[in-house]
């Protein structure tokens, strides 16, 4: 029997919320895959419930091979703000919108920046073990340090650096940002202090924290000659996206002094190997791709992605989170 419902592969951890927008529309029909699926094993779900009309992806790539397989799709959304795994081009050749939550997990995405500038500062993972092993007597070896007074620098200053310029900001820090797309006007009306040039911001900069996308143009921005530029006590955080940063030129950096330490989130291979060169350093701390992921951001991401699906499937996609603006009238 024919029907007009509109088919949707929702993964299996989108938020409740989100889940219950599609329970009020009758015309919805939302079959569930999990996060982990293969692309072959997601591509023969999409030709097995084929037409489908929509997908809210976790970490499930996206692209040519699954529109064909869809047989009608006509909104791809993403739980998150990037879209890596996803072939924006190939969409937009089907004038299919590619749509990401917005600011849902900015203020996670800042605060977890924070949180790793203040961990190594008050070096405290180093204290916690010096604790848990008998070793309280060696304390003084392990002296944390005030963000008072230190310098940062931003690189992108979007939905994330302008929430944690502020953050910054609260901690009587002197923040600079570099990002060539703003103005001066709207980098010191929040505060800052806008750079044009990483070369000469990177050596007064006590903490380097990433906050731009994974292009071309930023693949590598901080390799070897920019990690030679910063101070041998300044660190490095970044909770953008793997391959911004040459890992193995960070790894000689750490090893040789040239920087103080790093917390790293994203890894150009994820998940990376066990057997990770950075894993093995005590200046380093790392996370597992969850700067993002907070029980309150989920919620607002989960509920995002199915506003954004309903939005596009009733001929109205809200215009600002989608990222291929070409497929808008």
């Amino acid at each position: 029997m024919a029907t007009n419902k509109k088919k949707l592969l929702i993964v299996e951890t989108l938020a409740p919320d989100g889940r219950a927008l599609f329970g009020e529309r009758a015309d919805i029909e939302v079959i569930e895959f999990p996060n982990t699926i293969s692309k072959a094993d997601f591509n023969a779900m999409l030709r097995q419930h084929a037409p489908v009309n929509g997908v809210a992806l976790g970490a499930t790539g996206f692209g040519a091979d699954e529109i064909a397989s869809s047989g009608g799709m006509m909104v791809v959304a993403r739980i998150g703000v990037g879209y890596d795994a996803v072939d924006v081009k190939a969409l937009s050749a089907h004038r299919i919108p590619l749509m990401t939550t917005g600011i849902a997990n900015s203020p996670s995405v800042a605060e977890c920046a924070l949180f790793m500038m203040l961990a190594l500062a008050k070096r405290a993972a180093e204290l916690d073990k010096l604790v848990k092993s008998g070793n309280w007597t060696k304390r003084l070896g392990a002296i944390p340090f005030d963000l008072l007074g230190r310098t940062a620098l931003i690189i992108g200053f979007g939905r994330i650096g302008t929430r944690l310029v502020k953050r910054l900001l609260a901690m009587e820090m002197h923040v600079l940002v570099y990002d060539p797309f703003k103005t001066a006007a709207e980098i010191e009306a929040a505060g800052a202090e806008r750079v044009t040039s990483l070369d000469t911001a990177l050596p007064r900069a006590d903490f380097v924290s990433l906050h731009c996308p994974k292009t071309p143009e930023t693949v590598n921005l901080i390799g070897a000659p920019e990690l030679q530029l910063m101070k041998p006590t300044a660190y490095l955080i970044n909770t953008a996206r793997g391959g911004i940063v040459d890992e193995d030129a960070l790894y000689a950096a750490l090893t040789s002094g040239k920087i103080a330490g790093a917390g790293v989130d994203v890894f150009a291979q994820e998940p990376p190997r066990p057997d990770h060169p950075l894993f093995t350093l005590d200046n380093v701390i790392a996370a597992p791709h969850v700067a993002g992921v907070t029980r309150e951001a989920l919620d607002r991401m989960g509920l995002q992605a199915a506003r954004n699906i309903l939005s596009a499937l009733d001929g109205q996609p809200l215009r600002e989170n989608v990222i291929n603006q070409d497929v808008l009238g």
